[in-house]
C-alpha cells in the first residue's frame, strides 16, 4: 500500500520502518527542516522492547544505554545532596533501557528502508478519506507546500498537539487532559564539561535542576499550573511563561539556569497533558503515540507506547490481508491494555517531584533519607 505517515518522531519513525520492512511504500512527512533531537533521555520498558528486538535494533540501542536516573538526587539551596530519586519510580525492571532522545532518534531513521522516504518541511493541510471523487478507497492530500498526493492510508504520529488528528476528529481541547505540569528544556553549555551527578532543587510547586550526560549538560524545570493558552510555534513567549514561573525565586542556581533558556534557540516547552480518545482511528485515518494516546512525560511511557503501537500496527495489517478497517480495530484492542497502564501512572511521580510547600519539601527529603535513598 502506499501509505502517508505525519511527523518523523519516534512514533513517525518506528511506523515508517515497520511497514516499510514489509514492503508498503511509505512517506513520512515532517514540518520541522531536520529530525527533532531535543530532549532528555528516555525509556523503553517491557513488551517495547521486544518491539524493539524484531526491528532488528535492539543490539544497537543498548549500545546507546545510558544510567541517569541511577546517578540523579534532589539538591538543597546550597547545592548539597540530601536525597536521591528511588529506583522504583524511574524503572518497572533491571531490564528497562534508558538512552538519549537523539540516539534513539537516529538509530530509528538510519534503519529506514528503500520504501520509506522522509520530506522535511512539509505538513498537512488537508485530508479527504474517499478521495475527491468520493470513490472511498484512498485519501486525498494537500500539503502546506502546495504538493498533492494520493494515499491508500495515513497515519497521524505528529505528536501531542497533532495536526491529523485535528483535521480528523476535532479540536485537541476536546480530547486534551492536563494535569497541572508544565516542562522545559535548554542546553547549558557552560555545565558541559563538569561532572558529578544530576543535581534537582525544588521551590514550592517548581523544579530546577541541571542534568549531564554524554559530553552535554541541560537545564531542566518543571512547574505545576493551570492550563496555559500560547502559540506553540513562539518560542519567546513560550521562553516568558517560564521565566515568569520562577519570578522571585534566585536560590540556588535559577537564575543562572534560567539564562540559559533564554540562550538557547533551541528551547523545549511542553506541558504533562494526555489525549483520551474513544477511537484513534477513522475510516483510513488512524493515530500512533502521542498523537492518539499520549500518557504525558511523567508515566516516563511515552516512547514505550510508540514503538509497541507501531509494531502492532503493522503486523495487524499484515495479518489482515491488509483490510485496514480489521487491522485498526485489532490494533486498539492490543495497545489499549498498555495506554490504561501508562495513562494511569503519573500523579505519584508528580507529587515526589514538585511538593506544593516548604514543609512539602522537607518532608519529601526527610521521607526519602528514611528509606534509604538518602544523600551519601
Amino acid at each position: 500500500m502506499k501509505i502517508l505517515v505525519s511527523g518523523a518522531g519516534i512514533a513517525g519513525l518506528a511506523c515508517a520502518l515497520e511497514l516499510g520492512i514489509r514492503g508498503h511504500h511509505v512517506t513520512l512527512v515532517e514540518c520541522a527542516r531536520r529530525l527533532r533531537l531535543k530532549g532528555t533521555p528516555i525509556d523503553i520498558r517491557g513488551d517495547a522492547i521486544e518491539a524493539a528486538d524484531r526491528m532488528g535494533l535492539l543490539a544497537k540501542i543498548q549500545k546507546q544505554r545510558v544510567r541517569m536516573s541511577e546517578l540523579t538526587q534532589f539538591v538543597d539551596s546550597g547545592g548539597e545532596p540530601v536525597a536521591r530519586i528511588p529506583m522504583a519510580e524511574v524503572s518497572d525492571s533491571d531490564d528497562d533501557i534508558e538512552l538519549l532522545r537523539e540516539d534513539l532518534v537516529r538509530i530509528l531513521a538510519d534503519a529506514l528502508p528503500d520504501t520509506a522516504a522522509i520530506r522535511f518541511d512539509d505538513s498537512i493541510e488537508t485530508l479527504t478519506d474517499g478521495g475527491v471523487d468520493g470513490d472511498g478507497g484512498v485519501v486525498d492530500v494537500r500539503f502546506a507546500s502546495g504538493r498533492t498526493g494520493r494515499y491508500d492510508l495515513v497515519l497521524g504520529a505528529d505528536g501531542q498537539h497533532s495536526a491529523v488528528r485535528r483535521l480528523v476528529f476535532g479540536p485537541e481541547e476536546d480530547y486534551l487532559r492536563h494535569l497541572g505540569v508544565y516542562f522545559a528544556l535548554a542546553d547549558h553549555p557552560g555545565e558541559a564539561q563538569s561532572e558529578g551527578a544530576n543535581s534537582i532543587y525544588n521551590v514550592p510547586s517548581r523544579m530546577a535542576g541541571i542534568f549531564r550526560y554524554k559530553g552535554k549538560a541541560v537545564a531542566v524545570f518543571q512547574f505545576r499550573s493551570e492550563l496555559i493558552e500560547y502559540d506553540h510555534h513562539d518560542l519567546d513567549a513560550q521562553k516568558k511563561i517560564l521565566i515568569d514561573a520562577f519570578a522571585g525565586y534566585r536560590s540556588w542556581r535559577i537564575p543562572e539556569l534560567l539564562d540559559a533558556a533564554r540562550a538557547d534557540p533551541g528551547f523545549y516547552f511542553t506541558s504533562a497533558s494526555q489525549i483520551h480518545l474513544p477511537s484513534w482511528h477513522r475510516g483510513r485515518v488512524v493515530l500512533v503515540g502521542d498523537a492518539g494516546y499520549s500518557p504525558a512525560f511523567l508515566s516516563g511511557r511515552g516512547t514505550s507506547l510508540a514503538l509497541t503501537g507501531a509494531r502492532f500496527l503493522a503486523e495487524e495489517l499484515e495479518r489482515c490481508g491488509n483490510d485496514h478497517t480489521a487491522a485498526f480495530a485489532r490494533y486498539e484492542a492490543r495497545q489499549r491494555p498498555y495506554v490504561t497502564f501508562a495513562q494511569d501512572r503519573v500523579y505519584g511521580g508528580r507529587d515526589r517531584m514538585l511538593p506544593t510547600t516548604w514543609a512539602a519539601i522537607a518532608a519529601r527529603d526527610k521521607a526519602l533519607q528514611a528509606a534509604g535513598t538518602g544523600a551519601p
